[in-house]
């Protein structure tokens, strides 16, 4: 089982939340101007890592918010979590 801590509510279930994909992923500034290449990169091209990858996560049987959590994608630890518009933090 894994715990999730929201900003919110504390440290809960994973089965309360719905994953998000990958945080931080900007919107194309001109998206009528992609071609299909350009717009395949930006739906399912992702970040990879071993490692700490920063995504979203909605607590979904909670409060209903949208955050960010750095996660290690090797051992499942949360390493960090912090509210949508504040900085990603440093992780040493």
């Amino acid at each position: 089982m894994l715990l999730i801590p929201c900003p919110w509510c504390g440290s809960r279930d994973e089965a309360e939340f719905h994953y998000g994909g990958q945080a931080h992923v900007p919107y194309p500034e001109d998206p009528a101007s992609l071609d299909d290449t350009q717009w395949a990169r930006y739906l399912f091209f992702r970040a990879n890592p071993k490692g700490p990858l920063a995504e979203r996560w909605c607590h979904t049987d909670g409060c209903r918010r949208w955050f960010n959590a750095v996660r290690n994608t090797a051992t499942h630890d949360i390493l960090a979590v912090y509210k949508p518009g504040e900085p990603r933090p440093v992780i040493a």
